[in-house]
C-alpha cells in the first residue's frame, strides 16, 4: 500500500440491484428473522444443557433486566409497546412458576416459548430495513451534499454550489488495497473491520463502500445513533442492523451474534467496528470486542460444513483505519476515558455533541475547512489472521498456499469446538490489531500534538497523568525552536518506521517542517472552542485543553515513540 491516494471512479460490480446480497435479505426478512429467532433459541438451550431450572433463572435475569432498561434509561427510538411486552412475559413466568401441576414437559414447553418471542422480538428489532429505493436516494443525498459544502468553501461565489471542480475524492481520499478489494468481494463474503472515532464513521464508509462500486454492506450501528434524527435516516437507508449495547442479557447477545453470522453464511457482505464502540481515549483500538467477531468464524465453519469447499465459501477480513485531522466528539469521549481510568481524580465538564442541529452544523463547519480524511484500505486475511492471494488463496508465513479447511475437520469432518473457535477469533483479534497500526496514516496533526504532549510530559517526568493534564498555563509553553528540532525528529522516526513497513504517512508530511507545523497547528482540533494546541503572538506553542491535547496525542500511542524522549 502507498501513501499517496490515487482518484479512480470504480464501476459497480454489480450492475443489478437485485443481484446485491443484501436485496435478497430484505426480500427473504420475515423469513430470516424466523429462522435467526429459531436458531438463537438453540443456542440459549445449549448453554443452559435444556435444564429448565436454568431455563427459568435465564429469563427472570432478562426480564429483570429489561425492565431496569425501560425504567432507568429509556431512549427515543425504543418500542412503543415496550413495557407491555416485557410485563406480558411476567405475567407468562409468574403463570408457570405458580402452578404446581404443571409437568416439568409442560414447563419446558413454556419457557421455550417465552424464550423464543423474545428472541423473535429481538431479532426484529435488530434486523435491517434496507429498502433500494431509500439507498440510492441517501447516497446522491450525501454525494451531492457534501461536494457542494466543499466546492463552496474552495471555489468562492454562488457559482460555486453548482460547480463540480472538486469532488469527494479530494477531501476523502481511499487508499490501499482498493482492487484486492474489488476482486474478492466479487468472489467470496467480505467482513470489513474499521477502526472507529467518531460517529460519522458509518456513513463515511457507506459512502467509501459505494465509491468503490461495490453492493451495500450490511452493518451493525448502535442504536443510540438512531436517536438522532439525521442518523438515523442515515443509517436505516444504508441497511444498518440495529446494536443496543444496553442489553447485556443472555437471549440478546445470541440473536445479535445469530444474526451477524446467518447474514455472513447468506452471502451478505458485513461490517462491524470490532473495537465495539468509540475509541475514548484516541487510541487506535488493541482490545477488541470479541464476541462479533466470533461470528465470522461461525460462518466460515458452517460453510465449510455446508460443503462450500470452494472461493465462493471463503470469508475475507479487511481491515480498515480511518484517519480524521480532529474528531467532532473528541471533548466528551477523552472525559468519558479520563473520568473511568481516574476516577476521582479527574473532574468531569460536559461537551456534548448530541443533535441533528449540531451535527449538521458540524458538516457546514467541517467541508468549508481545509481538513482531510484519509481511509485505508488494508490486506484481506482470510478468519484465521493469515494474507490471502489475488485469488483468495489463504499464505502462510513464508507464502505457502494452506487450507483453512484443515482448522475445523475433527475425525474426518467438519466440528464444532467452541474452544478452539475462541482461539482462533483471538488471533484474528491480534492480527487485526497489528493490521490496524500497520495501514494507519500520520497527519501533520498527529504529529504535533504527540510531539507537544511528550515535550511537556518530559519536563515535568515527577507527574502523573492527572497531574499532568491539571498544570497551569504558564507551565504549557514550549519555544517554537524546541518544538520544531522535536517534531522533526518524531518525523524521521516515523519515516524510518513506514520504510519497515509498520505504518503510512499522508504526502503532507513529506514538506518543509515549518510547513508541516502549520499545517498541524491549523487542522489539528480545529472545530473546538479550546484548541489542543496553537501558536501565540510570540511564536510559542501553547495548548488550552490539555486532555484534548492527550487525545490528539494518543493516535501515535503503540509505535514506541515516546522512547526519543
Amino acid at each position: 500500500m502507498t501513501d499517496d491516494y490515487i482518484k479512480h471512479k470504480y464501476d459497480p460490480i454489480l450492475h443489478q440491484k437485485d443481484e446485491w446480497p443484501v436485496v435478497k435479505l430484505s426480500k427473504y426478512r420475515k423469513e430470516f428473522i424466523k429462522l435467526v429467532a429459531e436458531a438463537s433459541k438453540e443456542r440459549i438451550l445449549n448453554f443452559t444443557g435444556h435444564n429448565v431450572d436454568l431455563l427459568r433463572e435465564e429469563l427472570e435475569t432478562t426480564l429483570y433486566r429489561e425492565k431496569m432498561r425501560i425504567k432507568q434509561n429509556p431512549w427515543v427510538v425504543d418500542p412503543d409497546d415496550d413495557n407491555e411486552f416485557w410485563s406480558g412475559v411476567k405475567s407468562s413466568l409468574v403463570q408457570l412458576t405458580s402452578e404446581s401441576n404443571l409437568s416439568t414437559e409442560a414447563k419446558r414447553e413454556g419457557y421455550h416459548k417465552i424464550l423464543y418471542n423474545i428472541t423473535t422480538r429481538y431479532a426484529e428489532e435488530i434486523a435491517s430495513s434496507f429498502k433500494h429505493s431509500h439507498y440510492k436516494a441517501t447516497r446522491r443525498m450525501v454525494t451531492f451534499g457534501f461536494s457542494r459544502l466543499l466546492n463552496a468553501a474552495r471555489v468562492k461565489g454562488f457559482k460555486s454550489l453548482f460547480s463540480n471542480q472538486y469532488t469527494l475524492q479530494d477531501k476523502i481520499q481511499i487508499i490501499g488495497e482498493t482492487d484486492q478489494l474489488r476482486d474478492l468481494s466479487s468472489k467470496g463474503t467480505i467482513v470489513m473491520v474499521p477502526t472507529h472515532f467518531s460517529n460519522l464513521d458509518s456513513i463515511l464508509i457507506g459512502w467509501t463502500i459505494s465509491t468503490l462500486g461495490m453492493p451495500p454492506y450490511i452493518y451493525g450501528a448502535g442504536l443510540n445513533l438512531f436517536n438522532i434524527q439525521i442518523f438515523s435516516y442515515f443509517m436505516n437507508a444504508l441497511g444498518a442492523y440495529k446494536v443496543d449495547r444496553r442489553k447485556k442479557n443472555l437471549p440478546y447477545i445470541e440473536t445479535l451474534k445469530t444474526y451477524s453470522s446467518k447474514a455472513i453464511q447468506f452471502g451478505c457482505h458485513s461490517l462491524f467496528f470490532p473495537g465495539g464502540t468509540r475509541s475514548r481515549s484516541g487510541k487506535i483500538e488493541s482490545k477488541l470486542k470479541l464476541g462479533l467477531l466470533s461470528t465470522a468464524i461461525e460462518a466460515q465453519r458452517a460453510n465449510y460444513q455446508k460443503g462450500m469447499n470452494d472461493i465462493s465459501g471463503k470469508i475475507f477480513i479487511v481491515p480498515v483505519t480511518i484517519n480524521y485531522h480532529f474528531v467532532l466528539e473528541a471533548p466528551s469521549l477523552i472525559q468519558e476515558h479520563l473520568s473511568l481510568t481516574g476516577q476521582e481524580r479527574y473532574y468531569k465538564e460536559s461537551d456534548e455533541f448530541s443533535t441533528s442541529y449540531k451535527i449538521s452544523k458540524f458538516l457546514v463547519k467541517f467541508f468549508t475547512k481545509g481538513s482531510d480524511i484519509s481511509v485505508s484500505i488494508g490486506n484481506a486475511m482470510d478468519i484465521l489472521g493469515n494474507y490471502v492471494d489475488e485469488n483468495g488463496s489463504s499464505l502462510d508465513r513464508h507464502g505457502r498456499v494452506i487450507d483453512t479447511r484443515d482448522y475445523f475437520v475433527s475425525n474426518n469432518k467438519i466440528s464444532v469446538d467452541n474452544q478452539r473457535e475462541e482461539e482462533y477469533t483471538s488471533m484474528l483479534g491480534k492480527r487485526i490489531v497489528e493490521e490496524f497500526h500497520k495501514i494507519n496514516r500520520v497527519f501533520s496533526s498527529h504529529l504535533v500534538a504527540f510531539t507537544a504532549f511528550e515535550i511537556l510530559k518530559n519536563k515535568n517526568k515527577k507527574l502523573d497523568l492527572f497531574s499532568l493534564l491539571r498544570l497551569p498555563e504558564e507551565d504549557l509553553v514550549i519555544s517554537y525552536e524546541l518544538f520544531s528540532s522535536e517534531c522533526e525528529r518524531v518525523r524521521q522516526r516515523i519515516f524510518e518506521l513506514r520504510d519497515e513497513g509498520k505504518v503510512h504517512v499522508a504526502p503532507h508530511l513529506k514538506t518543509d517542517i515549518d510547513s508541516i507545523i502549520k499545517h498541524g497547528l491549523q487542522n489539528v482540533g480545529m472545530y473546538h472552542a479550546r484548541r489542543p494546541l496553537i501558536q501565540n503572538t510570540s511564536g510559542e506553542i501553547i495548548t488550552e485543553d490539555m486532555s484534548l491535547l492527550y487525545f490528539y496525542h494518543n493516535r501515535l500511542d503503540g509505535y514506541d515513540l515516546e522512547k526519543l524522549f
